[in-house]
């Protein structure tokens, strides 16, 4: 291949070419991400501090939590030194090092195969990639060699693990809605009724998110669209977790208010 030149940093073209556009998605997006890490940190240190909360359901709550801060701080704060500084470059190592990382947190089955193929790719053509994150899909826009297996690989994972999971989560809340049909008490039904909705929110923006940015068999398909649903799974997502999964159950209440004491106890002293 004639003129070949290594690859050492790729470009974000990100959002938006609109300044003052991107002034509101800079700010949108900074509240949000500083609401989804105090959220999901109020969280697990509440569990771990009180005794009352040391039970299974509270365990996988604070690792979702962990998960979640993980996730949107390797996309959201990146994005948000593109947009305040104009560099839009991000190197090769660097994104090579925080998407292994999130991509063992998030999701090893997911991501890990086609990363390491994805590595194995040239990139000669350019390195330009249309997305404000460096996900696998816009990167395999800008590769010179043969993506189709990886595209199909890429593909039949996310069909795997979204059907496996979310057919887990249809399960569960199946059993919750027998559970909360029984309940004697019509109040209680409609408060345990408002709660899973809430819950089925969350549930659908993640899942219709990853739908919608995974299971395509082709990486050319909606890139635009893509990078709008990648906002909702990387910011608005995680900012709504701790508010309806955690936030609004009462012994989580009860354990924040007591921890808010004891700061303010510690703080008089």
């Amino acid at each position: 291949m004639p003129n070949m030149t290594s690859i050492t940093e790729f470009i974000l073209l990100g959002l938006t070419d609109d300044p003052e556009l991107q002034v509101a998605i800079f700010f949108f997006l900074l509240i949000t991400h500083l609401l989804s890490v105090s959220g999901n940190m109020a969280i697990i240190m509440l569990t771990l501090s009180n005794i009352h909360l040391k039970t299974p359901r509270y365990f996988f709550l604070r690792n979702f939590s962990f998960l979640e801060i993980s996730f949107t701080t390797v996309c959201i704060p990146r994005f948000l030194i593109n947009i305040a500084t104009g560099d839009t470059t991000i190197s090769y190592n660097a994104f090579c090092n925080w998407l292994v990382i999130s991509g063992w947190l998030a999701g090893f089955l997911i991501i890990f195969p086609p990363v390491i193929m994805g590595l194995q790719l040239d990139f000669c053509d350019s390195n330009t990639i249309d997305h404000f994150i460096c996900d696998s899909s816009p990167m395999l826009l800008i590769a010179y060699t043969d993506t189709q297996f990886l595209e199909l690989l890429a593909f039949l994972l996310a069909v795997f693990t979204l059907t496996v999971t979310l057919a887990l989560v249809f399960l569960s809340y199946t059993l919750i809605l027998k559970t909360i049909l029984k309940i004697p008490s019509a109040q209680q039904r409609k408060k345990a009724f408002s709660t899973c909705s809430s819950y089925m929110i969350v549930v659908s923006i993640s899942y219709g998110s990853c739908i919608f940015t995974y299971v395509k068999t082709s990486a050319k398909e909606g890139v635009a669209l893509s990078k709008g649903v990648a906002v909702l799974n990387t910011s608005i997502a995680p900012t709504l977790n701790p508010f309806i999964y955690t936030l609004r159950n009462q012994r989580v209440k009860q354990a924040l208010r007591e921890f808010t004491k004891k700061i303010l106890s510690l703080s008089k002293q």
